[in-house]
């Protein structure tokens, strides 16, 4: 495995947030999965770092989760 690739669990870890938190996120389409190894979602870890950051940008200026997945998928 790529050591750029995280499981999900240790995406928690990384960007201090639970596991049903990055599921949430995923769902919505703001963490977008990297690879897949069987049924295990992995996550790039410098995109989700960057990602994040971008998360926490627009949740700070006010932005719903649901228009900051509209406003980073274009």
């Amino acid at each position: 495995m790529s050591s750029n690739l995280i499981t999900p669990k240790e995406t928690a870890a990384l960007l201090k947030i639970s596991l049903p938190t990055v599921n949430y996120y995923t769902s919505l389409g703001l963490l977008r999965v990297g690879d897949r190894r069987g049924n295990m979602r992995l996550y790039d870890k410098e995109t989700v770092l960057r990602e994040f950051d971008k998360i926490k940008a627009l949740r700070r200026q006010g932005y719903s989760l649901n228009l900051i997945s509209k406003k980073m998928s274009h």
